[in-house]
C-alpha cells in the first residue's frame, strides 16, 4: 500500500462555527416561538404582550407571520449547523475488518 505525505489519521478539530451557529438558529426560533405567543395573544384579545408594538390587529398578523418566518429559518439553521457537526473526518473501518480470525 502506497502512502502519500500528506496522510494523516487524527480526526480533524471541531469547526466552533458551526457550534456558534446552531446556538444562533436556536436563539433565533426560541425569539420566533416568543413572537408567534404575542401576536396570538393579541389576536384573541388578551392585553398587548409589547405595549404600543401590537395594539391593532394589523401589527398582530405582523407579528404573528414575522415569528413564524423566524421559526422555521432559526429551526432550518439550527438543523443544518447540526447536521454539519456530526459529519466524521477521520477514517471509517467496516466492521468485518474488525473480527477475529481464528
Amino acid at each position: 500500500m502506497k502512502f502519500s505525505d500528506n496522510f494523516s489519521t487524527r480526526p480533524a478539530p471541531r469547526r466552533w462555527s458551526w457550534r456558534l451557529g446552531g446556538l444562533a438558529g436556536a436563539l433565533g426560533a426560541t425569539l420566533g416561538v416568543l413572537l408567534v405567543m404575542a401576536g396570538t395573544a393579541t389576536l384573541l384579545g388578551r392585553p398587548p404582550a409589547l405595549g404600543e408594538l401590537n395594539d391593532s390587529p394589523a401589527n398582530a398578523w405582523t407579528l404573528l407571520l414575522l415569528g413564524i418566518a423566524l421559526l422555521i429559518l432559526g429551526i432550518f439553521i439550527w438543523r443544518h449547523c447540526r447536521q454539519r457537526l456530526r459529519i466524521r473526518e477521520d477514517l471509517g473501518l467496516s466492521p468485518h475488518l474488525m473480527k477475529k480470525r481464528d
